[in-house]
């Protein structure tokens, strides 16, 4: 087949894999009170006395016994301790974590070949898989061992998926020549047997057989 074919292969190749602190509200800052207004008096510097008999300076100086950070009550004259700004509290990032049991670890869809047929494994996280036919209908089921998997993972991993170009297709077709997509964690690549990126030959190495047992 032509270079037009394979690329039309590859693309309904791919389209079975995917079928798969501020102000506060009286204008202070970070909490604090107002400066009380000067008593009467504040142009000689003498100072006046509190209904509760607590000496100020009519210049604000705080009176002996009011530490700094402190503003007098209105109500009571005695002084009370200043508001302190809440903690802040964030939520944590999120985390990626891997699929689970249930859920798709990999999907890979050949097709082509001298029978032209096509074919797809789904693995998931778990390492059970299914074989699927053109018409997306499950052929069998099987299962990785616990080695398998781990192999597999490997494989993926060490793939880079983000880095792997998306279509990759030889410059002189080849006939009967198989061609794969990959769906893994978010991203999808189709390439030509002849044309497979080196990294994807280790995930086929990992997979089980296309072709039921």
């Amino acid at each position: 087949m032509g270079w037009a074919t394979a690329a039309a292969t590859a693309a309904v190749t791919l389209a079975v894999a995917a079928a798969l602190g501020g102000c506060s509200s009286d204008g202070s800052k970070d909490g604090a009170s107002p400066k009380p207004n000067a008593s009467t008096g504040a142009s000689t510097g003498t100072a006046t006395s509190t209904p509760s008999g607590t000496a100020t300076d009519a210049s604000g100086t705080p009176s002996p016994g009011q530490s700094a950070g402190q503003s007098p009550d209105p109500g009571t004259g005695t002084t009370a301790p200043a508001p302190q700004p809440a903690p802040s509290t964030s939520a944590p990032a999120p985390s990626a974590s891997p699929p689970g049991a249930d859920e798709t670890l990999v999907a890979v869809t050949r097709s082509g070949g001298i029978s032209g047929k096509t074919s797809t494994l789904i693995i998931k996280g778990d390492g059970s898989f299914l074989r699927l036919n053109a018409k997306a209908e499950t052929v069998d089921r099987g299962k990785l061992s616990p080695a398998a998997l781990a192999k597999l993972r490997t494989a993926l991993q060490e793939a880079d998926f983000p880095r792997l170009p998306r279509i990759s297709m030889p410059k002189e077709p080849v006939f009967d020549a198989f061609t794969y997509a990959f769906r893994y964690g978010g991203y999808e690549v189709a390439a030509a047997q002849t044309a497979l990126p080196r990294p994807l030959e280790g995930v086929l190495g990992a997979l089980p057989s296309f072709e039921p047992r």
